[in-house]
């Protein structure tokens, strides 16, 4: 399909997500990324691969979408670019160069703050030849197969989200907070059914690790209710899967979609990911 602005797309599935062909990244115009920022706001996620992204071409491309934002850990930022965060099980002088097996677990990007991120833009740097694949799920698509009473049942529900109950009861790099991190991040209280800025559009925005309960609900029955929705809205037909390729730019839209990272062969391969986050607003 062509979009205003002219751009070559095709939905990465049904009615969600598109690839964006013909767009050199690096040298596009103010027009061309006004385009591919407007496409990204009516699909749900956007793949352009081929790209060959320097850090400040990855500046530039974030900063398209809205104002970068920062990372609540900054051991793994690269040097001289805090917005870019670092990704990989590459380990430079005995010290690792970024967050290993980090997302894995259906789950959106800052959920445990009070205005969660945008936008997640990942670049690939180096990549397995097999496994690391990025999982996402569309939110409104699960929420509109929902049937009508359903979604009147859960509509008004609201969830609470905590940073530290999903630091310390994660699989993968589980930590005590400081008391400095408790501070900055406060635990967070998000309705179940969030409704999108750009159009209205609903989606289903249950999550796994930040969320610890829904308000008014006993604890187990709210446990029980998150594990059966975020199952629900993890079936096969809901999920584009990302086969990574070096140069690829994936962007999804926090705002309706899950998404979770897959294991690959650490022993034997490289992976490095560059991750950056646009600042979004509170949830409605």
């Amino acid at each position: 399909m062509q979009t205003s602005a002219e751009l070559l797309t095709r939905e990465l599935k049904p009615r969600f997500g598109a690839e964006i062909f013909g767009v050199d990244l690096q040298s596009a115009d103010a027009r061309t990324l006004e385009a591919v920022v407007g496409t990204f706001h009516k699909t749900g996620a956007i793949v352009l691969r081929g790209q060959k992204m320097s850090p400040p071409n990855l500046i530039r491309l974030v900063s398209a979408f809205g104002e970068p934002e920062g990372h609540t850990l900054k051991q793994f930022t690269l040097p001289g670019y805090p917005d870019i965060y670092v990704l990989s099980n590459r380990v430079v002088d005995g010290r690792p160069i970024g967050a290993h097996n980090d997302g894995i677990g259906w789950h959106t990007d800052y959920s445990y703050k009070e205005k969660p991120v945008m936008c997640t833009m990942l670049y690939a740097v180096e990549v397995p030849p097999e496994g690391s694949d990025t999982l996402l799920a569309d939110l409104c698509a699960a929420y509109d197969s929902l049937p009508e009473s359903r979604q009147s049942e859960l509509e008004g529900l609201v969830l609470h989200h905590s940073y530290q109950y999903f630091m310390e009861t994660r699989q993968y790099g589980r930590m005590t907070l400081s008391p400095e991190l408790r501070a900055e991040n406060p635990d967070v209280f998000h309705p179940l059914i969030r409704r999108h800025p750009a159009d209205g559009r609903r989606a289903l925005w249950v999550s796994t690790g930040t969320v610890k309960g829904i308000i008014g609900m006993p604890h187990e029955r709210a446990m029980a209710l998150i594990e059966e929705l975020v199952a629900f809205c993890t079936q096969e037909q809901f999920i584009y899967r990302h086969q990574w390729q070096v140069g690829d730019v994936l962007v999804w839209d926090n705002r309706c979609t899950l998404h979770t990272g897959t294991l690959y062969d650490d022993t034997q391969y490289i992976r490095e990911m560059h991750r950056l986050w646009v600042k979004g607003d509170k949830p409605f």
